[in-house]
């Protein structure tokens, strides 16, 4: 009577665990189906094998818990005396093979099925760089546009001064924009350090891994915007490297293409305008705050201090020292420095340097020019 108690408890327990793990598959803490097929056949085996593990912690444990109570000393004081049982011995090495089979089987299938990068519809070149993702559309009709996509959460929620958004360190300027229904083929690869780019709705996951180009794909069927992140540990402001991806109808998509020519257009005819001109300090020193605040002051920090890891700019050697070693420095990269002289116009160089020359108490009176900066990029 006693042994039927508390088998019945130890099933109780089982069974309120398997209901847990059932509530598991729904809850916030367990992957996405997400909205590629791909994404729901990795979920569909993820499932598979949670499943299968539960069974097995039934059957092993309801053994273990049956052994312990069954065969006690107190009801057995004497211990059984035998030998061992081929047959036994057959059956559990027998059954964990099957299980393994069972295993193997979807996952291969499935494991084909991510690499499977043939016959895309649209290719995109995806580059990482600490911290930002740069998209370069690489056929079709919107061959040849290419952006950098930063993050979009204001530095004030950063840093504790504002409520933080929605979406916070999950929002971009520029997202990637890709249409609904079509197989895309991410090409992926980085320029300074190793990144990884994640979209976790459609079962994405592919290391960005400079000098190298690493394949992934999704074909999603749903429109929306979607949002990942790096997920390498890539540096100290790893966690400001979010991915989102806005997937649009056939006929939007069409749409942007055409509005973001235009603009590409109209922002090299205005880069190439602010070239040829001859900047004054004040402009030069107005553009140039507005640069730094952007993109160097995370680093540097916003009174040129330096953040951590990252030197200090006001006094330093670079700041107040040649010219061109200035100028090599942010158009080259050094170190965990980033190459500035892709993403930057090159007047928007020779605003950011002659801010960083004159600023604080860097005053040097140096005026860097476009021109000088496009005659460095030619050395």
């Amino acid at each position: 009577m006693a042994a039927g108690k508390y088998v019945r408890a130890t099933l109780a327990v089982l069974a309120l665990w398997v209901s847990q793990a059932a509530w598991a598959a729904d809850s916030l803490y367990n992957l996405r189906e997400g909205v590629t097929e791909v994404s729901r056949d990795i979920y569909d085996l993820h499932m598979y094998a949670v499943w299968v593990c539960v069974g097995i912690g039934i059957v092993v444990f309801g053994a273990m818990f049956y052994s312990i109570f069954a065969h006690r000393k107190a009801k057995h004081p004497e211990p059984a005396k035998f030998h061992h049982s081929t047959v036994v011995e057959i059956i559990w090495t027998t059954i964990p093979f099957l299980i393994l089979i069972a295993l193997a089987v979807p996952a291969t299938k499935t494991l084909i099925e991510i690499e499977d990068n043939d016959n895309a519809e649209l290719n995109i070149l995806v580059t990482g760089y600490q911290w930002k993702w740069s998209y370069k559309y690489l056929d079709g009709p919107v061959a040849g546009i290419e952006f950098f996509s930063n993050l979009a959460t204001p530095r004030e929620q950063i840093e504790g001064k504002a409520p933080k958004g929605e979406n916070y360190l999950l929002e971009v300027d520029q997202p990637l924009v890709i249409p609904a229904g079509k197989k895309v083929r991410f090409l992926v690869t980085a320029k300074d350090v190793i990144h990884s780019w994640f979209v976790p709705d459609f079962g994405v996951k592919q290391d960005a891994v400079p000098g190298f180009i690493n394949e992934a794909w999704a074909k999603p069927e749903k429109v929306g915007v979607y949002r990942g992140q790096c997920t390498e540990l890539c540096g100290k402001d790893h966690g400001f490297m979010p991915v989102v991806v806005d997937v649009k109808s056939d006929a939007d998509f069409a749409a942007w293409a055409e509005a973001k020519k235009a603009e590409v257009a109209a922002a090299e005819k205005a880069a190439a305008e602010a070239a040829a001109r001859s900047w004054s300090m004040d402009d030069l020193m107005a553009k140039g705050k507005e640069i730094y605040a952007g993109k160097c002051a995370a680093c540097h920090g916003p009174e040129g201090k330096g953040n951590g890891p990252f030197p200090a700019l006001d006094g330093s050697k670079v700041a107040t020292g040649p010219v061109a070693d200035h100028l090599h420095i942010v158009i080259a990269g050094k170190n965990a420095m980033p190459a500035w002289g892709a993403q930057l116009t090159d007047a928007e160089l020779a605003a950011v340097i002659t801010y960083e020359r004159n600023a604080w108490s860097n005053k040097t009176g140096d005026v860097v020019q476009p021109a000088d900066v496009a005659a460095a990029k030619n050395q």
